[in-house]
């Protein structure tokens, strides 16, 4: 077993992805239907960790209207169309039900107008139709409080299970020949001018290979990568901010619930999961160390009010009676203000710009990991050598068989 791995870790590759979360496996799965050849590099298994922490969903990005990313969602609607064709046992069409009371601080109008714009970015397509739900349908959504109710508001977006999407991904991306080393601990990159000199730790092994491009989707611990190369190279200054769920004792339809916090009006969701009811998520600024991020007690409480307010029959609950919680964390550019405004665009930061070595990816979203991982390798092509494209990851099938 040690001599194998003494071997591959003498190869050379085009490209070296460092994280074998979504992002990572996506820009391998890019880079081998581009030609390249492609090694992952995780330290401990697929989507281990924000990449299987998530809301499990495929969504354009409704909120972010609000702070005009219409690029963004554009896209994300794109993508989530796409993802539904090709991993249809993976990613499938969900109704979600948005709420409108006297008290929340989105009027009926407003969402209208926020769901025909949503319509319209999605190219106009039927999944991205919504509807008003009659009164008379008010007393079957799972218990949801009516008093003072306005109005509810049906769209559809998509759910998944993140871990099980990372998997289909990276199985699509070894059968282009991309490989992957896991456990494998990214301990430092030597960049030169012909290509960057890769060192990592198998267990009691210290091993080395060669890339054209070495490309760090570490997410959360981007920077920390960034900080091992040599010769130092620039950083983007980032926040990390943590997303907690929770999951709950008590049964709901399928239906998933789009609600605003009483509080301080964040976006949270409250579905079905599993005979139980997951709900999230906050956004808490991240302090800690990253291999112990964990949903904090007031987090808890904070996903908690939320569900009781709307959901008055789960008042019994408190955070004894919790099934499970877990958090993820997110890269946000750093800046001031709330986390909840900050942009969601993934940011793409090379090394060098004129001849890329490193690149670095700073942000990304679960529904759009596709499009930023052909940004990526579209990015750093010029660094390569030629290759003859093999596939299109818009037209590779996504599955778990």
């Amino acid at each position: 077993m040690h001599s194998e791995t003494e071997a591959v870790s003498k190869k050379h590759y085009d490209i070296v992805v460092v994280g074998g979360g979504i992002n990572g496996v996506g820009v391998a799965q890019a880079a081998a239907a581009a030609g390249y050849s492609a090694l992952v590099l995780e330290k401990q298994a697929l989507a281990a960790g924000t990449s299987s922490k998530s809301s499990k969903l495929i969504h354009g990005g409704l909120r972010y209207l609000e702070s005009y990313e219409f690029s963004l969602v554009r896209e994300s609607l794109r993508e989530r169309a796409l993802l539904m064709k090709l991993a249809p046992d993976l990613v499938k069409p969900q109704d979600f039900y948005v709420p409108l009371f006297k008290q929340t601080r989105r009027s009926p109008t407003l969402l209208r107008a926020g769901l025909s714009l949503y319509y319209v970015l999605s190219g106009m397509n039927s999944v991205a139709r919504f509807s008003t739900l009659p009164r008379a349908q008010w007393g079957d959504l799972d218990g949801l409080r009516t008093d003072n109710l306005r109005a509810v508001f049906r769209y559809t977006d998509a759910r998944t299970n993140d871990a099980l999407l990372t998997e289909a991904v990276m199985r699509s991306a070894q059968s282009l020949d991309a490989e992957i080393i896991c456990p494998a601990q990214f301990s430092g990159a030597d960049i030169h001018a012909s290509g960057v000199e890769v060192h990592y730790k198998t267990g009691d092994w210290e091993r080395s290979c060669e890339a054209g491009v070495l490309i760090n989707a570490a997410g959360p611990w981007v920077n920390k990568v960034v900080a091992k190369a040599r010769p130092e190279i620039s950083h983007v200054p980032i926040q990390l901010v943590q997303g907690a769920h929770i999951v709950v004792p008590g049964e709901m339809q399928e239906r998933f619930y789009y609600v605003e916090s009483p509080r301080d009006g964040r976006a949270v969701f409250i579905m079905p999961r599993d005979g139980s009811v997951m709900v999230g998520t906050t956004e808490t600024r991240f302090k800690g160390e990253l291999d112990g991020v964990h949903a904090l007690p007031t987090e808890e409480s904070y996903l908690l009010r939320v569900l009781t307010h709307y959901f008055p029959h789960f008042r019994g609950i408190d955070r004894a009676d919790l099934l499970a919680s877990w958090a993820g964390c997110r890269v946000l550019p750093a800046g001031e203000g709330h986390a909840f405004h900050r942009s969601r665009e993934t940011i793409l930061h090379p090394d060098n710009p004129d001849q890329v070595r490193m690149l670095s990816v700073y942000g990304g979203k679960l529904t759009s990991f596709r499009a930023t991982a052909e940004k990526a390798v579209e990015r750093v092509a010029y660094s390569l050598p030629s290759r003859q494209r093999r596939a299109d990851t818009a037209e590779l099938p996504l599955s778990l068989v």
